[in-house]
């Protein structure tokens, strides 16, 4: 039998104090991971981030890009996480020089950006704490740069360098709820301060989850959206950006008189664009 798809599933508390989001990410992270080849503590990191990523823009802009990024102690690495409106996640990763792991060490940075629908970016970064965890930065840009009170927890579990489960979850606490309720729900899930356990349980599921997270809580579930492993580049959009290049830069292209190789870097598809399409570039700028 065939996994079941990816989702998240969002729900609010009967007594309007909480909103819960909880997530299964793993043929996404795999579909990342496999592309970008991701292995160790930093496919573990690559694949926290996608959930992360996946899980703030449901809760914050559940109808805008959101990409998550993460750049590393050494200023030069970085990691993104790029999740669609649609459902549609991918990610990119570059780690700098011969290092064998992401460096989440001290200078970390956490950055989240929201493309708006007049395409302005809105974007915030928080420095990642040590010791490191892209739940606690999570965390951190939440209440730093988004003034909301949210636990939160992601993970990604493998084996033998393969992705076996991936997900977590996000509780919010709503403008209206007494702040007695957080001292209840930080209390309750100071077991799930880590979802590791609950990722590799038989049962895990997002509805499975949710219901372990608010046990014995009156609770509606909202909405379910489906979350996929897919990049959206395609030739349109490479023209559409080479259009973008000084008629020098374009001339340069155009010279050897040969076919334009361009491949994703998210993705590492191929396209090649010929010069006579090169030129018509050229003609319009």
């Amino acid at each position: 039998m065939p996994p079941p798809p990816d989702s998240i599933v969002r729900a609010v508390t009967r007594d309007q104090a909480f909103r819960v989001l909880t997530a299964r990410t793993t043929q996404t992270v795999q579909g990342a991971m496999s592309a970008q080849q991701g292995t160790g503590r930093t496919g573990h990191c690559f694949g926290d981030l996608l959930t992360a990523t996946v899980l703030f823009r449901q809760t914050m802009a559940p109808t805008l890009r959101v990409q998550g990024i993460l750049r590393g102690a050494d200023g030069k690495s970085v990691m993104v996480a790029d999740s669609h409106p649609s459902g549609a996640t991918r990610g990119l990763l570059q780690v700098a020089g011969d290092q064998v792991d992401f460096d989440l060490g001290e200078g970390a940075l956490l950055q989240m950006m929201r493309t708006l629908q007049d395409g302005q970016i809105n974007q915030g970064v928080v420095a990642v704490e040590q010791p490191p965890s892209v739940s606690q930065a999570l965390m951190a840009y939440m209440q730093t740069s988004e003034q909301t009170v949210t636990m939160a927890a992601v993970g990604t579990l493998l084996e033998g360098g393969t992705v076996t489960s991936s997900g977590g979850y996000l509780v919010q606490l709503l403008p209206d709820a007494p702040r007695g309720a957080l001292m209840v729900m930080t209390e309750r899930l100071h077991d799930y301060r880590t979802v590791d356990a609950q990722l590799g349980h038989p049962d895990f599921s997002p509805q499975w989850l949710l219901s372990e997270l608010l046990h014995g809580m009156p609770y509606d579930q909202t909405a379910e959206d489906a979350v996929r492993y897919q990049c959206w580049c395609d030739e349109l959009r490479v023209v559409a950006a080479l259009a973008t290049l000084d008629r020098s830069e374009l001339l340069e292209l155009i010279s050897p008189g040969m076919v334009l190789e361009i491949s994703c870097d998210y993705c590492g598809r191929e396209f090649r664009i010929p010069p006579g399409r090169l030129k018509g570039l050229l003609n319009d700028s």
